[in-house]
């Protein structure tokens, strides 16, 4: 991976990260947050895998690396999964 790519993806993690952030805040602590559970997934959907899928398909990243970018986001919503749980959990 030519290292402006890596560097842009890194810029992409960031920027996904705080979204990621913004989003926590809109937990609910009555444990009823499966819309920002879905508004953060079509963040990632709409944005990013166009972009990642873009890279790939002009050679500047492997299947393999972009493969494991979106695995990437697709942890980083999981991880948002078990903050919003937390949130509710911790207000109950």
């Amino acid at each position: 991976m030519e290292e402006n790519v890596h560097k842009e993806l890194d810029t992409l993690k960031g920027m996904l990260n705080n979204w990621k952030t913004g989003f926590l805040s809109w937990a609910s602590p009555d444990g009823d947050n499966d819309y920002v559970l879905l508004e953060f997934t079509e963040e990632i959907q709409m944005n990013l895998y166009p972009y990642v899928r873009r890279l790939f398909e002009t050679n500047h990243l492997s299947e393999s690396e972009a493969t494991e970018f979106m695995v990437y986001c697709l942890g980083q919503v999981e991880d948002l999964r078990a903050q919003l749980r937390e949130v509710s959990s911790n207000q109950s």
